[in-house]
């Protein structure tokens, strides 16, 4: 596939999820995941062509076509980036930061549900724990696919997330949780497209609901799982990041805020991700950041 707008694969991969290359082809990156539906999990690497073409490759599952649409989804090249370049001639600030991180898209989880399954691990420890346990888990339960002589790991289905009684490294009570995780997984309450469906503020209400999770995992599960193009975050980082940006004073109202956004529309979420990346290299973060956590 080609994309539409700009987009750098490898210069993506170096920021938030980091997915693993080939050893024989380092231009190579690979994800491995259950793909929605929970039929099988499945390996999937992409590779960018000099022609700015992805080659996709599919291993370990019978639904290819399915497989291959979620990979995209989670480099969100499942969305039309066609008019991004022209938000950031529309916002000068913007458009400075699609220059300086290659108009850069949100890399997201693999889904909804793997997006609430790392949060609720991940509550109250450090990203690097959360990464570690989260990869023993996969590797301990998940299905393992080979792909070029090296054998990956897919996280766990909900359905054998529900056979766990104990997992190492996670609580009873966040096993209990992820037990609730995996059932609203089932049901389709973590579906990708059926939270795209909906309002923001209805699928945030939905996603509160679930064990564990409060507005700020709500709010990640639906832009980095799900992968809403215009939705824009009420953290600590994103309103931080827009006062200092755009020279508001550090108490101007939320109202305020977000109206220094109208601009970005309709790639909000999009625009929002350049802002956390230069708020973490510019060490613009707010005092009390929720962003180290996972």
């Amino acid at each position: 596939m080609i994309p539409t707008g700009p987009f750098d694969l490898l210069h993506q991969n170096q920021y938030f999820n980091g997915w693993p290359t080939l050893p024989k082809s380092p231009d190579t990156i690979v994800m491995t995941f259950p793909i929605e539906g929970w039929s099988s999990s499945a390996a999937v690497t992409l590779r960018q062509l000099p022609d700015r073409s992805i080659d996709v490759a599919v291993y370990g599952c019978t639904d290819a076509e399915k497989a291959e649409q979620q990979a995209l989804a989670a480099m969100s090249l499942d969305e039309d980036g066609a008019a991004w370049a022209e938000v950031g001639a529309r916002d000068a600030m913007i458009g400075k930061l699609q220059e300086k991180y290659r108009y850069m898209r949100p890399t997201l989880f693999h889904s909804p549900y793997e997006a609430a399954a790392a949060f609720v691990i991940g509550h109250r420890i450090s990203i690097v724990q959360t990464r570690r346990i989260r990869a023993a888990i996969s590797e301990q339960f998940g299905a393992a696919t080979t792909v070029d002589g090296t054998d990956v790991y897919a996280f766990p289905s909900p359905e054998k997330l529900l056979t766990l009684t104990e997992i190492p490294g996670v609580s009873a009570v966040k096993v209990e949780r992820l037990h609730g995780i995996a059932r609203a997984a089932l049901a389709g309450v973590l579906d990708r497209n059926y939270l795209r469906g909906l309002d923001d503020e209805v699928a945030l209400k939905e996603l509160r609901a679930l064990p564990g999770i409060g507005e700020f995992f709500a709010q990640g599960i639906l832009y980095r799982g799900a992968g809403k193009t215009d939705g824009l975050p009420s953290d600590d980082i994103t309103l931080h990041a827009i006062r200092i940006a755009y020279g508001l004073a550090p108490d101007a109202p939320q109202s305020e805020v977000v109206a220094q956004t109208e601009s970005w529309r309709p790639y909000r979420t999009w625009s929002n991700v350049l802002m956390h990346v230069w708020a973490r290299e510019t060490n613009t973060m707010p005092v009390r950041s929720y962003g180290r956590r996972s």
